[in-house]
């Protein structure tokens, strides 16, 4: 018998090594392949791994799609001609290098700057009528080069979505956090069950449009940000204050649930979101409703 430590042939049988004195376990019979010198007992050689990582859950098949937890930290990430870094673990932090391609930010969400790179009020075609806590919000855009950082007030998730030329991407209001200036903005009222969710005052979807070179958007989420890719038809419930951003092509229908027998009867009902594929669904583990005057 081979002990495993040394390398030492024992007598069949042995307890332990007659050079090194290391016991052997109970049982194990020696697997010796001709290129390894440290033979593996048999009996704790498996074909396949005892563990797997959440990178390799499949999806079964006819079930529905898994939501994917985005990336918490980039370093030195180039696209649409700007380099940015992302870190953080409880508050992050977006670090974006400004040379070519300015970038534009609601005011409120600025850190830090060079004292070179100046910031001036970016102009929109309509009225930009938001508000935050009853104070107005200004979007404004870099101007020259230099350093630009960003967070939002909130413990969560600054993560990137790079856009193509006619790209189109819905965001849910208060997740933006900055973009670059080739990336088109416009926004929309969303009325209904918002109403009840947020006060009377109803939400924001942001819908933001590359329709020049590659552009990037940056983004914050509550919590942790999944992300999810739905096939043509496939449908998923999410109560509404959970979602971030949605392919255009996502549909999005509100959807009531009554409460009718139970000790939760006196609630009423129950409020979900239902999105439709095709496309991709990012979703936050926190639900955040921010109230706004308008």
């Amino acid at each position: 018998m081979k002990c495993l430590e040394c390398g030492y042939e024992n007598e069949d049988g042995a307890l332990c090594c007659s050079l090194c004195q290391t016991v052997f376990k109970k049982g194990a019979e020696l697997a010796v392949t001709p290129n390894s010198p440290n033979p593996i007992p048999k009996n704790l050689q498996t074909e396949e791994p005892r563990f797997t990582s959440t990178d390799s859950i499949k999806k079964k098949e006819g079930s529905m799609a898994v939501p994917v937890l985005l990336t918490t930290a980039v370093h030195d990430e180039t696209f649409g001609n700007v380099t940015y870094h992302i870190e953080g673990e409880l508050v992050p932090v977006l670090q974006v290098e400004i040379s070519r391609v300015p970038v534009y930010f609601e005011h409120h969400v600025l850190l830090w700057k060079d004292p070179a790179l100046q910031i001036t009020v970016k102009p929109l075609a309509g009225a930009f009528k938001r508000m935050m806590s009853g104070m107005p919000i200004f979007m404004t855009q870099t101007e020259g080069e230099g350093r630009i950082a960003f967070s939002r007030d909130g413990a969560g998730h600054v993560f990137p979505l790079h856009l193509k030329p006619q790209e189109q991407i819905d965001v849910r209001e208060h997740q933006f956090l900055a973009a670059t200036n080739n990336i088109d903005y416009t926004f929309t009222r969303v009325k209904g069950v918002a109403n009840m969710l947020l006060g009377g005052t109803g939400f924001f979807i942001d819908t933001f449009s590359c329709n020049q070179g590659d552009g990037v958007l940056w983004l914050h989420g509550y919590g942790n940000v999944f992300e999810m890719d739905l096939k043509p038809g496939e449908q998923i419930d999410l109560e509404p204050g959970s979602w971030i951003y949605k392919d255009t092509t996502v549909t999005m229908e509100t959807i009531f649930q009554k409460l009718s027998t139970g000790f939760l009867a006196s609630a009423g009902q129950l409020v979900f979101n239902r999105f439709k594929g095709p496309g991709r669904l990012g979703l936050q583990s926190m639900s955040i409703y921010i109230a706004e005057a308008v």
